[in-house]
């Protein structure tokens, strides 16, 4: 019964699309059906509630939760979690700090 919904709001977008620039040239009708038929999948599927989550569905499992790495902090969650303590860098990869500190190039430094 859904699609049935669905396939007739499409059809009437089409349509309607249709009617709209029937005394007009052949790529212009083609063009009102074509919007007409965006408005009415996105009508029609609205209606009959196309996209809606089902609870008996589970979304679906990133490759993360189906194979964790144990504690080794490489993971893309992990990495994105901590970014703002690594710096961006991944755990004990970090690169030295200069011998100056930021200030290594600075005119005033004697040295």
């Amino acid at each position: 019964m859904r699609k049935l919904v669905f396939l007739v709001v499409f059809m009437t977008g089409v349509g309607l699309g249709w009617l709209s620039a029937r005394h007009d040239a052949t790529g212009l009708q083609i063009g009102m059906m074509a919007v007409g038929a965006l408005f009415g999948a996105a009508i029609g599927g609205g209606l009959c509630q196309i996209g809606l989550r089902r609870p008996w569905q589970r979304p679906i499992p990133t490759e993360e939760e189906m194979h964790p790495i144990p504690r080794m902090g490489m993971s893309g969650r992990d990495m994105a979690a901590n970014y703002w303590r690594d710096k961006g860098h991944p755990p004990f990869m970090k690169p030295p700090r200069p011998e100056y500190g930021l200030h290594m190039f600075d005119a005033d430094k004697r040295g």
